[in-house]
């Protein structure tokens, strides 16, 4: 049995720490790789030793070449190839692609390099395509797909990109962890496969929620396809149509508002938190802001001395959900109270939504403050939703203090301040003796 092989999720796995010698050009730390060898059908583990030694091999390989560059320099190489091919005004395209173009492009290829100076090695590979593109791999998948991507980031607050990138590179660390890291060009439908066979069992046997599990897919999907179509890897659509049958999506449920009132409102019920996020909790609660729009509410975005106090939602640093997201609340009730308190907004948090959710949904948990599974922080938004619908606000209204699209054409300004205070104050909350 090699000695670099483990038994992981019922599969013999190739297991090694990265040497430090290697640290520094493959910074995993430890490489794991499926043998794709179930235990159950091999169980002295020698065809997965042979297998784990091949893996061996040939990572090791790659760390020898890492060490001397290899890998940089080819890439230099194709870069180079393809702002000379640039240069003198052709699209860079392989040898083969090069091949089958129409006969008057190649001749001019060929007039361009006549043309320039003799015996232009660089210039002839890159106009005729003779520099084979870098080895791209799973694991350099990521960075690829982020730097193809770098146009629509743009906006977004450090946290917003944070988000857009931990689901992906999560979503690549379980593809290594079930077939291993290989170039991308050897990527295929069967691989696709072991992977949903892999979250299938996952989900059978562990519980996980089929969402979770498409949701990796849908990830890889997106970022093969983009990676595939930039560098024409011919791979085709190796992760399209992989979704797993049956998943639904979790409706978070809604806070009943005497709940919201008798309990989370009450005099010193949350005493626990700290000011901050206690304030946050009673902003949303009135408003129905998302947690993300109340933490990054500045000074300037605070309008107290207003004839109507009011929050003014705006992208500032970051990028909103949606273009109906910017808009007006005014401050009723618990709300107004909070941001009396609060006149410069939350810089404690600003920026940090996923902080002070994990602190209050903790404490909310922890005090029994959570009354159904699956309410949440997030749940108050909803409960402010069904306030408005129980008493009847018009859809338009309601559309504008939620921040969503409204389904009618958009004529005029939409509802006034004056107009949301009045429906606002029909559903305020009792504010606490003390906020």
């Amino acid at each position: 049995m090699s000695e670099f092989l483990t038994r992981r999720a019922g599969f013999w796995h190739y297991q090694r720490r990265v040497p430090l010698a290697f640290a520094e050009h493959d910074t995993r730390g430890i490489v794991r790789q499926s043998t794709r060898i179930r235990i159950a059908d091999d169980p002295r583990g020698t065809r997965a030793g042979r297998a784990a030694d091949r893996i061996n091999a040939e990572l090791e390989a790659f760390w020898r070449a890492s060490l001397v560059g290899e890998s940089t320099d080819a890439k230099a190489r194709y870069d180079r190839a393809r702002k000379d091919a640039r240069r003198l005004g052709f699209e860079y395209i392989t040898a083969a692609e090069v091949a089958q173009r129409p006969i008057a492009e190649i001749l001019a290829r060929f007039e361009a390099l006549a043309a320039g100076k003799p015996d232009d090695r660089p210039a002839e590979d890159a106009v005729l395509g003779r520099v084979e593109p870098p080895a791209l791999d799973i694991d350099g998948l990521f960075d690829e797909f982020e730097a193809l991507m770098k146009p629509s980031l743009k906006g977004m607050s450090e946290d917003q990109v944070r988000k857009w990138r931990n689901p992906k590179k999560r979503a690549i660390a379980n593809l290594v962890t079930v077939i291993g890291n290989k170039p991308l060009s050897k990527l295929t439908r069967s691989d696709a496969l072991d992977f949903q066979r892999w979250w299938i069992d996952r989900v059978m046997v562990e519980g996980v929620e089929i969402e979770t599990a498409n949701k990796d897919i849908g990830h890889l999907n997106k970022m093969l396809g983009k990676v595939e179509h930039t560098h024409r890897l011919g791979l085709g659509p190796v992760f399209a149509q992989m979704r797993i049958e049956g998943g639904r999506t979790g409706q978070r449920v809604a806070f009943a508002p005497a709940f919201v009132q008798d309990h989370l409102l009450k005099a010193g019920a949350l005493d626990g938190l700290n000011p901050d996020a206690r304030r946050l909790l009673y902003l949303i609660a009135e408003t129905g802001l998302r947690l993300s729009e109340a933490c990054n509410l500045t000074a300037e975005t605070i309008r107290l001395d207003d004839p109507v106090p009011h929050v003014m939602v705006r992208p500032i640093g970051r990028r909103m959900k949606t273009d109906q997201s910017e808009r007006d609340m005014p401050l009723v009730g618990v709300a107004l109270a909070a941001m009396q308190a609060q006149p410069d907004g939350f810089p404690r948090y600003r920026d940090k939504a996923a902080s002070v959710s994990a602190t209050i949904n903790k404490f909310l948990d922890e005090n029994g403050l959570l009354p159904t599974e699956g309410t949440t922080l997030y749940s108050l938004r909803h409960t402010f939703e069904d306030r408005l619908t129980a008493v009847e606000a018009p859809d338009k209204v309601a559309a504008a203090m939620m921040g969503h699209k409204y389904h009618r054409p958009r004529y005029g300004v939409g509802p006034s301040l004056a107009q949301k205070r009045e429906w606002l104050e029909r559903i305020a909350f009792r504010a606490p003796t003390e906020v």
